[in-house]
């Protein structure tokens, strides 16, 4: 703090909570080719709105992929695309509309109906919630992307990337075979931090300039980059861990097989 003029200036960091988007943009529909082009489609988007919760779990196991966006608002809206293929166009139909989308208990998932060979069912979920908010995402095969956020947030996929852009709190997650895209904001990070892992993906991250923090990253199988200078006490290996700035709370994001690459925002590497 400091007194200039009998007046009190914060000459403090700017934290991330500060630079959240609004999201409103609905992005999920049922446009492009997908699946198996033999067999015939069906694909529609479902809308519900909910009132908030302390904590929000959405499960996307059954073949589709989770993204969760803050907003505004005071309420969520959970967007669901079902999908589903089959031999004929009417059991293709069949198939979809007996998708359930259920919602109670801040818990999202679906139920379906059990398919036979060269038939299935899937949801992609676009769900937008306030920014403070807890999360529990899992999913199968499918990601998980998670933007504008702040609480205790857990995730887990197996087959697909994991995308997390201005988040805060505590968030911690893996992919099993995926990338893993993190964007940073403010100056440093709000909360106790991030300890995110894949292991058959490369770690890209994108920081601002001047970002305070202590900084986890490596891999077992693959190169590193990174664009600007960092001092490193004792021998270079492919598992780094730094002070960036005054330091704070550690970011943590690595892979077992899979590049590295970290770069502050306007530079390109």
């Amino acid at each position: 703090m400091r007194v200039r003029n009998g007046i009190l200036w914060c000459l403090c960091l700017a934290p991330v909570w500060g630079q959240m988007r609004d999201n409103r943009d609905k992005t999920l529909g049922c446009s492009g080719r997908w699946g198996d082009r033999r067999l015939e489609s069906f694909c529609e988007v479902r809308e519900q709105t909910l009132p908030a919760s302390a904590r929000l779990s959405v499960d996307g196991r059954q073949n589709g992929g989770v993204s969760v966006k803050g907003w505004s608002q005071s309420n969520v809206l959970v967007r669901a695309e079902v999908r589903a293929q089959a031999r004929t166009e009417a059991e293709a139909q069949r198939i979809g509309s007996e998708v359930r989308i259920l919602t109670d208990g801040g818990r999202v998932r679906a139920e379906g109906p059990s398919v036979r060979d060269k038939e299935w069912w899937s949801v992609n979920y676009e769900v937008f919630v306030p920014h403070q908010t807890d999360l529990s995402l899992y999913a199968h095969n499918g990601g998980i992307a998670i933007s504008d956020v702040r609480g205790d947030m857990e995730f887990d996929t197996v087959n697909g990337g994991v995308s997390l852009a201005r988040l805060a709190g505590s968030v911690r997650g893996r992919t099993v075979n995926g990338g893993l895209s993190v964007q940073l904001e403010g100056d440093r990070w709000d909360g106790d931090g991030l300890d995110a892992r894949t292991t058959n993906g490369g770690v890209s991250m994108v920081l601002p300039e001047r970002y305070s923090a202590h900084l986890e990253t490596g891999t077992v199988n693959g190169g590193m980059h990174i664009d600007f200078p960092v001092t490193v006490q004792g021998s270079i290996t492919k598992r780094l861990q730094v002070k960036l700035g005054a330091g704070g709370a550690t970011i943590r994001a690595v892979t077992t097989n899979g590049g590295v690459a970290i770069r502050q925002r306007g530079k390109v590497i």
